[in-house]
This record gives C-alpha cells, structure tokens and sequence, in this order.
C-alpha cells in the first residue's frame, strides 16, 4: 500500500479526478481519498512513481 499527502484537493471533483487518473493505471487499484487529511491510499499494482506522476498531472501537489 502507498499512502501520499496530497495538497490542493478541496471537493468531490477533486476526489474523483485522482482516483479515475490512478485507475486509468490500474483498474482494479483501491484508492481512497481523504480531503479532510489531504491523504490518497492506493492498494494495487502502479508503482509509487506512477502513482505520483498520476496525481501531479491532474493538478496536484504530491508531498
């Protein structure tokens, strides 16, 4: 499991972007969001650096 701090996610929108962009890496990845904690957890096949580059191309910044 990959556990990534996430700044910039604010909404719902924001929540479904990352998971569909992890998805379209690995369809059956488990990925939840936490907004409040600006957290993603990933359980599946990408590699972290996949997983990140996923994320920072929809627009968020991955600490």
């Amino acid at each position: 499991m990959h556990v990534f701090n996430v700044t910039g996610m604010t909404c719902a929108h924001c929540e479904r972007a990352v998971t569909q962009a992890i998805q379209a890496l690995d369809p059956q990845a488990r990925v939840e969001v936490d907004l409040a904690a600006g957290t993603v957890r990933v359980e599946g096949a990408p590699s972290e650096q996949q997983i990140r580059a996923a994320i920072e191309e929809e627009g968020y910044q991955v600490r």
